[in-house]
């Protein structure tokens, strides 16, 4: 009875120091065990020195604890001081990269980001700049080009004298620019004055838009109201023209026109109808590598057309709410079709159509990567499905060609705005 119970008293005063050795390690306590007159001392002492065994072990564990916790704060400081250190590597290589290298990493589209690239021409880099500002000129003499033929018809002193100050005006720019060029080349980096000469060379490219603006304007009075083209020379979020009708409620459509373009990658967006609520309603884009796709209510139809060669081409869509039936022309031929295109949905009201830009919101929200580079003519809309003969009398210019019923192509109807242009209409010229 004495031996159990001594053995219980043991038993005890293990379990107090495992437990205490589970928990928190405070200051060192003593623990009193209480031995019964009749029992065996030998036995206590027994069990006084294992707990003093259990105790020893307790101890080294926790001081072991403790070195790992001072180990694992170190590391931890190394780590902060390593992050912070590529942090500032990081920010160094984005100022060195430069805002145009910087903006490289987002994705798609980021539709309704609302950035402004008003500006962009100032901020991109010199190569860059002098691409842009190439781009203008060579827009600037295709139109006086334009011009030069329209005198030879209508032949006056005045016409050519202009027309002989402005080709002198365009040469003197085409000389500032490959001077630049080759400076570039040559590695000798950029003048000192590199804003006074960019903002010179601006300031001349505007004077010059300006009068042959004001020659096309001459011509606006002896040309049909339909025999005209868009152009837009440069992918900016500001240039645009924008249809003064909107479209009614459409259960079939057919949506044609003539394009000319050899941007690359994408030649941007050559129209976009948007309705409140829905900024896709109806949309034409080939944007980056993708091929051409037309959207209705979000949903995507890829179309087979191939236009980026600096040719005109014409182009017709087609499309019916049932089953979502649509056909694609090029020049004429069919050259695609499909079904499933955002079946029984009808095409809304009351929106804005605009050209040359992808709306993310109703009017507005461009973007300059969507935007559309090259020339537009003779858009036109019906609210039904026109036939192959149809189509085919548009792509050649014959007499038998009709306007659309519901958007016909006029000069009255387009307002341009941010540079975007009007001239004579040739692609027919050249096919007849």
């Amino acid at each position: 009875m004495l031996a159990g119970r001594a053995a219980r008293t043991c038993a005890l005063l293990v379990l107090c120091l495992l437990g205490t050795g589970a928990q928190d390690f405070g200051p060192t306590r003593f623990i009193c065990t209480s031995v019964p007159v009749d029992a065996d001392m030998c036995a206590a002492s027994g069990a006084a020195s294992g707990a003093e065994e259990l105790r020893s072990n307790v101890l080294q564990l926790r001081e072991t604890v403790l070195q790992q916790k001072e180990t694992i704060l170190s590391q931890k400081e190394t780590i902060r001081e390593l992050t912070t250190k590529l942090g500032r590597c990081e920010s160094q290589s984005t100022l060195d990269a430069g805002p145009g290298e910087a903006r490289t990493g987002g994705g798609r589209k980021q539709l309704g980001s609302g950035k402004n690239t008003m500006g962009d021409l100032s901020r991109t880099p010199a190569a860059e700049t002098l691409s842009q500002l190439g781009q203008t000129l060579q827009s600037l003499k295709t139109r006086l080009e334009n011009l030069e033929q329209y005198s030879r018809l209508n032949s006056s002193s005045q016409t050519n004298s202009l027309k002989d100050l402005l080709q002198s005006k365009i040469d003197d720019l085409e000389r500032q620019v490959l001077s630049r060029v080759n400076t570039l080349e040559e590695g000798k980096g950029a003048p000192k004055n590199d804003t006074e000469e960019r903002i010179k060379i601006e300031s001349a490219l505007t004077s010059l838009h300006q009068r042959i603006s004001e020659l096309e304007k001459g011509q606006k009075d002896n040309r049909p109201g339909d025999k005209f083209q868009l152009t837009f020379p440069l992918r900016t979020n500001y240039m645009y023209a924008k249809v003064r009708k909107s479209l009614p409620e459409m259960y079939a459509f057919t949506v044609c026109m003539w394009l000319k373009s050899s941007a690359a990658p994408g030649v941007g967006t050559p129209f976009s109808y948007a309705v409140p609520g829905q900024a896709n309603e109806l949309v034409l884009i080939e944007w980056g590598n993708n091929p051409m796709e037309i959207l209705i209510n979000d949903k995507v139809a890829k179309l087979p057309f191939v236009i980026n060669d600096g040719k005109w081409h014409h182009i017709c869509v087609t499309w019916t709410t049932r089953d979502g039936v649509w056909e694609a022309y090029q020049d004429g031929t069919q050259g695609g079709n499909g079904e499933n295109l955002a079946p029984y949905h009808p095409i809304k009201p009351q929106g804005v159509l605009v050209l040359g830009q992808e709306q993310d919101t109703l009017g507005g929200g461009f973007d300059a990567t969507q935007a559309f580079v090259g020339e537009l003519a003779h858009f036109n809309v019906w609210d039904r499905k026109l036939t192959p003969g149809e189509v085919y009398n548009l792509a050649t210019c014959s007499a038998k060609a009709l306007s659309g019923n519901v958007i016909a192509w006029a000069e009255s109807q387009i307002e341009i705005y941010g540079g975007a242009t009007k001239w004579t209409f040739e692609a027919c010229r050249q096919i007849n």
